[in-house]
């Protein structure tokens, strides 16, 4: 049950961060989706990676990861930085309420897909609960709107979903021979975040500079609360079944939806709500164990 409450709460530290990438110059109101660009959120990336880095140094020069571990760890930053690119794709050319519960509803199917053929098997109830989230996360990403996302969007939304499932996975096999989550946690944000600050300082470096200090709180916040919300993730993949991991993380999309209808006026209504009921039956489901 700590497992859960725990990943259940890393879910809504992600919204959050998610939300201040989203707006990264902290606008609020019906323009707020054309007031940040996609070079806002490349500089608000560039100070998430940098405090993400500086945070976790010091642990990283006290926790390493064993020696099996860093193909995994390699390759996890290679797929973060992918993912990066994503999801300002995502919030540049789609809209926060449609793009997040795309990106985070398919991620879980494609982790259990690929956990049932490395061998971890959920019951029968648990598969009816995981299919209850993923499509209450899909019906949140419609509910209560004019249509479907753009093409763009989507195409953004499933690429960082796919991202999403294969860093999960690889981090969920990676930190199982760290001998240690805390050493591949705290290597794999100094590693990506670093990297990516460093990219996005040599190309724009004198934005990143000159962005306003509402822009640099709200950016280093979400470094720090992103790193959290992942590190307590990477730690329950230690402790639980990655489908069930990548499952219950995603109940941050509720938070999203809530964030979306209280900050940026976005419509949330009876049938935001009943997708969101949806994903709470099934997070019940996940949690039911064969006695």
């Amino acid at each position: 049950m700590l497992t859960y409450l725990a990943v259940l709460f890393a879910g809504l530290l992600h919204a959050v961060w998610n939300a201040l990438v989203a707006r990264p110059g902290g606008r609020t109101g019906k323009d707020a989706e054309t007031a940040s660009g996609s070079d806002d959120r490349y500089i608000a990336f560039a100070i998430i990676g940098l405090t993400s880095a500086v945070a976790c140094a010091p642990l990283a020069l006290f926790h390493v990861p064993a020696l099996p571990a860093w193909p995994y760890v390699i390759t996890s930053v290679v797929l973060h930085i992918g993912y990066t690119l994503l999801l300002i794709r995502c919030y540049t050319v789609g809209d926060f309420g449609q793009v997040y519960p795309i990106a985070r509803g398919s991620a879980p199917l494609i982790v259990a897909a690929v956990a049932t053929l490395l061998g971890e098997h959920l019951s029968l109830t648990q598969l009816l609960g995981l299919a209850a989230v993923c499509g209450g996360l899909g019906a949140l990403a419609i509910a209560g709107r004019r249509g479907a996302p753009s093409r763009p969007a989507l195409l953004a939304a499933l690429g960082t979903g796919a991202s999403i499932a294969a860093y999960t996975v690889v981090d969920g096999l990676g930190v199982r021979r760290a001998e240690g989550s805390l050493g591949y946690t705290a290597w794999l944000f100094l590693l990506e975040g670093g990297l990516v600050a460093a990219g996005v300082l040599a190309v724009k470096g004198g934005a990143v500079m000159a962005a306003p200090r509402r822009m640099w709180a709200m950016s280093a916040t979400g470094g720090v609360v992103s790193t959290l919300a992942y590190g307590i993730v990477v730690w329950a993949q230690t402790r639980s079944p990655l489908a069930e991991v990548a499952a219950l993380r995603e109940t941050g999309v509720i938070w999203g939806a809530v964030i979306g209808a209280v900050f940026f006026a976005e419509r949330l209504g009876r049938r935001r709500i009943a997708a969101a009921a949806v994903v709470a039956l099934g997070v019940i489901l996940l949690n039911a164990h064969p006695a």
